[in-house]
C-alpha cells in the first residue's frame, strides 16, 4: 500500500497488465529529462518552460516541461517525436497520453510534458497554476 510520502507509486495497465512504477525522484540531469527536451528543440518547440514540482507535495510528478507549437501539425511533430526519442534512447513509453490539435499531454509518470498552441498555452496557464514550482526557462 502506498503512503502519501512514498517514492513508488504502482498504477498498472489493464490492457497490457505491464505494472508502471514510479522511480526514485527525478533531476534535470537525467537521461529521460534531457532527452524530452532535445526532442522538443529539433522539432523547433518554442518557449521551454520546466516546472520543478519536486518540492510541492501535492505534484502529480516530478517536473511539468511545457512548450508551445505554430500549429497542430508542429504539435503533433514534437509529440511523435518526443516518444520516438525517448522510446529509443530511454527504452521509456509513456503511461499516458493525449492527442489533442491544441494541447497534446504526455505522461512519463515523473515528467508530464504539455504541447501547446499559444492561445490553450495562455488560457490554461500551467506555469500560473504551479506558480509555486521553480520555473525554469530553457529556449
Amino acid at each position: 500500500m502506498d503512503t502519501p510520502n512514498s517514492n513508488i507509486v504502482t498504477k498498472t495497465n489493464t490492457d497490457s497488465k505491464a505494472t508502471v512504477k514510479r522511480s526514485p525522484r527525478l533531476n534535470a540531469n537525467s537521461k529521460l529529462y534531457k532527452t524530452i527536451i532535445a526532442a522538443i528543440e529539433d522539432k523547433k518547440g518554442e518557449n521551454i518552460i520546466s516546472l520543478d514540482l519536486r518540492k510541492i507535495d501535492e505534484a502529480v510528478a516530478d517536473y511539468f516541461i511545457i512548450c508551445e507549437a505554430q500549429s497542430n501539425t508542429q504539435i503533433s511533430a514534437i509529440a511523435a517525436n518526443i516518444e520516438k526519442e525517448v522510446n529509443e534512447r530511454c527504452d521509456e513509453k509513456a503511461y499516458h497520453t493525449h492527442y489533442g490539435a491544441q494541447w497534446t499531454l504526455l505522461d512519463y509518470v515523473n515528467i508530464v510534458v504539455h504541447v501547446f498552441d499559444r492561445e490553450q498555452r495562455k488560457f490554461y496557464d500551467i506555469e500560473g497554476l504551479w506558480a509555486d514550482a521553480v520555473h525554469n526557462e530553457l529556449s
